[in-house]
């Protein structure tokens, strides 16, 4: 059961609270200030308007695929699939104009604006104080994740708060890194203060994020930011609570049956019938099986992988591998033919009756990431982080390191995350604290679908404004400074 899907005033709220989406950020309604007698009127409204705010990761061109295809760019995989535009990002020859940037862009501003109506009407309407609290703290963890994709995205950003809605500002100069960062680090923690710990023992909210979720991002960008002890103090929040616990299988992760376990502190929840079935599944499957075949891994991860590790076998399909299509497809072997690498990303990938299961979600954050982060944060500290790296490997049946060094940290991260989205922006802010040299990296030939390509430091830390955005500001929003 998905049962922030299953609630059937999330189409009512985006009927009667929200104008239909409109091409981009500068021509939307201010949507805070669309309060009416017929809405903002009991804790219903406020759930609904809540549910409301996570559609947008659901959307093809937001998280379904759009936002995933930025870790081509990463040494784990090439493009494949069909689309001009992703060899511009791949090849880092990509310009304003990318229709990858411009959809991206109007998701996470949609659900800024989601976010900004739910904390304006919210405070005033009479309701269950724990679910109040609640509603507010994913409205705030909702907003500063999508500020934390678009500074990781684009880097420095326009920041549209309350009082820009109220006062009808829509067009505004972008803020300083600072002060992206500021916002981010103000939402979580003010997402970890309202948020329930957990909702294992609520079968009706689990998807929905929770304290877990706000301290496990709140690692990732004070680690991002290198402040250490920060990461280290928010991270175990999760490490040290057994409400967030590893799943006792990393294959239970990637499993519908046991995929909202406690290690999923984040995900895109897909449930047939109610969501869309352009799910990342789809995209990264062979299209004889019923997938569009983007995105494949490449033999230079799998050469990663430790000849015991059993990850490899959950994270990607092999030659010889025999699949059960379910239903008159029954088993099928998986051969060469299926795939220009050799290889499909499995973690994403179930069937039924035949056809891909739509069923199946697709992890944002889990446990496991956050462990890791504990982990470098205590080495780049000086410290040891031996015991969150040696948790994520002893669950894989891996033999424990002593004395970790950030070289085991960077082959933890890329084994275990394989094609969750993190490995080319684990490269870059590895670049920036010169632990690695991703020009030299990218430079190197990793066989005819991953030739050496040229990285542009500092160009390549962030992509381009989408320059429509530029032109609708009409001077006001100005290009990042290597792309002018």
């Amino acid at each position: 059961m998905k049962p922030i899907l299953k609630i059937s005033a999330w189409l009512l709220v985006v009927m009667v609270t929200f104008t239909q989406c409109k091409d981009d950020l500068l021509e939307s309604t201010a949507y805070g200030q669309a309060t009416s007698q017929q809405f903002w009127r009991n804790g219903d409204d406020v759930v609904s308007a809540v549910n409301a705010i996570y559609e947008p990761l659901l959307q093809e061109n937001y998280f379904g695929h759009f936002e995933r295809t930025w870790d081509i760019q990463s040494d784990d995989m090439w493009r494949a699939g069909d689309h001009a535009e992703d060899q511009s990002i791949e090849y880092f020859t990509y310009d304003a104009s990318n229709p990858k940037l411009i959809d991206t862009w109007k998701w996470r501003y949609e659900m800024i604006s989601r976010a900004n109506a739910v904390l304006i009407n919210a405070p005033d309407v009479e309701m269950d104080q724990a679910i109040k609290n609640r509603s507010l703290g994913e409205a705030y963890f909702l907003r500063g994740f999508s500020y934390w994709r678009h500074y990781l995205v684009h880097g420095e950003v326009p920041l549209f708060l309350e009082a820009d809605v109220t006062s009808g500002t829509i067009n505004k100069p972008k803020a300083t890194l600072a002060e992206v960062q500021a916002q981010i680090e103000s939402d979580f923690l003010k997402a970890a203060e309202l948020l329930p710990e957990s909702y294992q023992a609520e079968t009706e909210n689990l998807g929905r994020v929770s304290r877990g979720t706000a301290y496990g991002f709140l690692a990732k960008f004070y680690l991002y930011t290198e402040q250490f002890q920060k990461a280290i103090d928010a991270g175990i929040h999760v490490t040290e609570n057994a409400q967030y616990a590893l799943a006792d299988n990393f294959e239970d992760n990637f499993t519908i049956a046991t995929e909202n376990n406690p290690e999923i502190l984040f995900s895109m929840q897909y449930k047939a019938n109610w969501t869309t079935d352009n799910t990342p599944q789809i995209y990264t499957t062979p299209r004889p099986w019923g997938g569009w075949d983007f995105r494949e891994p490449v033999q230079d991860l799998v050469d990663e992988f430790e000849p015991d590790d059993p990850r490899l076998g959950y994270t990607v399909f092999q030659v010889g591998e025999m699949v059960d299509l379910g239903g008159d497809a029954g088993v099928q072997e998986y051969t060469a033919d299926l795939s220009t690498s050799g290889y499909h990303f499995k973690k994403f990938a179930s069937w039924v009756n035949g056809g891909l299961n739509s069923d199946q979600n697709a992890p944002i954050l889990r446990s496991a990431d956050v462990y890791l982060l504990v982990a470098e944060a205590r080495i780049r500290a000086g410290q040891n982080g031996d015991a969150e790296l040696n948790a994520v490997r002893e669950r894989n049946g891996l033999d424990p390191i002593t004395n970790a060094t950030m070289e085991d940290i960077i082959h933890e991260r890329r084994v275990e995350l394989a094609g969750e989205n993190e490995r080319h922006q684990d490269l870059l802010r590895w670049d920036k604290a010169g632990i690695i040299d991703i020009v030299a990296f990218y430079a190197i030939n990793r066989g005819s679908l991953k030739p050496g390509r040229t990285f542009q430091r500092p160009k390549h830390y962030y992509f381009p404004i989408p320059q429509r955005e530029i032109d609708l500001s009409n001077g006001v929003l100005i290009q990042n400074e290597n792309y002018r």
